[in-house]
């Protein structure tokens, strides 16, 4: 799982993310974590489409969207999906880094994001000791050529005590996608940071969960955008770890659906 991107650079090239949608009505955009790609989204699919279009994207070098040697910020990517989709203004799910790109989203474009629930979300506030471990050990192990280790490492670490062997079948499976296809692109990656957030500049009506059994730092994390983003309402899940919607799927669709229902467009 990669937090950090390099510096911002002003000349992007655009391309449309690989992405589905079922469903009619308002439009729901669901961003998957660092860990996954959209298929971690597969239990919240067809609940939330009774009564919305939900859209599904895989971000570059996850799923079915390739890595180039292209200059992009994952933000732009979003938000030229949504424009070729004609879709505004939405509701956002994001989950950790996907949390980050919707909060990026939210921050720059206001106009376009009407809900934002952030599962776990990422942030970018200092790592705490746990989180570096995890980077180490997972860096130690791809420098060693080690990808299944480092694929079980992400495996134990992002699911909960809760999480049953489909989900942990399925998060193997992604991660070891994404390492398969995002070392394999080699060295001439140019991923920038893309728009710097604003918490207070968020209009968004704001859920954010997380999860008793996650890292700390998405813990700090939570309660830190909870203070900071206006109106913002802060749930903690003490069963969940950090794929909450994996681990316990109706329970999280339903505390997903009721928030999009208490605020209606």
């Amino acid at each position: 799982m990669r937090w950090s991107v390099p510096r911002r650079h002003r000349y992007l090239r655009r391309m449309i993310l690989s992405h589905d949608s079922t469903g009619s009505g308002p439009a729901v955009l669901l961003l998957h974590a660092g860990v996954a790609d959209s298929r971690m989204w597969d239990p919240q699919r067809a609940p939330i489409a009774r009564h919305h279009r939900v859209i599904r994207c895989d971000l570059r070098g996850y799923g079915d969207t390739p890595l180039t040697n292209a200059r992009y910020d994952n933000a732009s990517d979003v938000k030229a999906l949504l424009s070729s989709l004609g879709e505004r203004p939405v509701a956002i799910v994001g989950a950790s880094a996907g949390g980050h790109v919707a909060l990026q989203v939210a921050s720059e474009w206001p106009d376009l994001v009407s809900h934002l629930v952030l599962l776990n979300s990422a942030f970018a506030l200092p790592a705490t000791r746990s989180l570096q471990r995890f980077a180490r050990r997972e860096d130690a192990l791809i420098e060693a050529g080690d990808i299944d280790g480092a694929t079980e490492l992400n495996v134990a670490t992002w699911l909960g005590p809760d999480a049953d062997d489909e989900a942990r079948a399925l998060v193997r499976t992604m991660q070891r996608h994404a390492f398969q296809v995002q070392l394999g692109a080699g060295e001439d990656i140019h991923q920038e940071a893309g728009p710097d957030i604003d918490l207070e500049a968020i209009s968004a009506h704001t859920l954010i969960v997380s999860g008793g059994q996650d890292l700390d730092h998405f813990r700090a994390v939570a309660n830190h955008l909870a203070g900071r983003i206006p109106g913002a309402k802060h749930t903690q899940l003490g069963w969940a770890g950090h794929l909450p919607n994996l681990e316990r799927p109706d329970e999280v669709t339903a505390l997903i659906t009721d928030f999009l229902d208490e605020f209606p467009r």
